[in-house]
């Protein structure tokens, strides 16, 4: 009988805390780049359509779920949006450790043959 890896299954749950932090991220871009009641549509709006665009092509139980060579770009394309979103927001330490952690993740996703997971 085979054991499962523990870094192998902490890297996956670390990829999605890092689709709960990339909503944070976006989340307070939102918040902080607008005033009133701006700020709260767009902290609201930020994150809804990072749902969107995830839970439809990337998700692992998406109906149109792209394959791998198309979808890791995806992925790897929102988390840099939401980096670049917290370096907008002024947040340098949070979008600095996200992005580092996302380095990490995609290096043990590759490590691991996780990237169809």
């Amino acid at each position: 009988m085979r054991r499962a890896n523990p870094l192998a299954s902490t890297n996956l749950a670390l990829k999605f805390a890092l689709e709960l932090a990339a909503l944070a991220l976006f989340g307070y871009w939102g918040a902080v780049v607008g005033d009133g009641l701006y700020a709260v549509v767009l902290g609201v709006a930020a994150p809804v359509l990072m749902i969107a665009v995830w839970g439809t092509f990337a998700a692992p139980r998406a109906a149109r779920r792209l394959p791998a060579p198309a979808r890791i770009p995806l992925e790897l394309g929102v988390f840099a949006a939401a980096c670049a979103a917290g370096f907008a927001a002024s947040a340098a330490v949070a979008a600095t450790v996200f992005g580092v952690l996302v380095v990490l993740n995609a290096i043990g996703l590759t490590a691991y043959g996780q990237w169809s997971s």
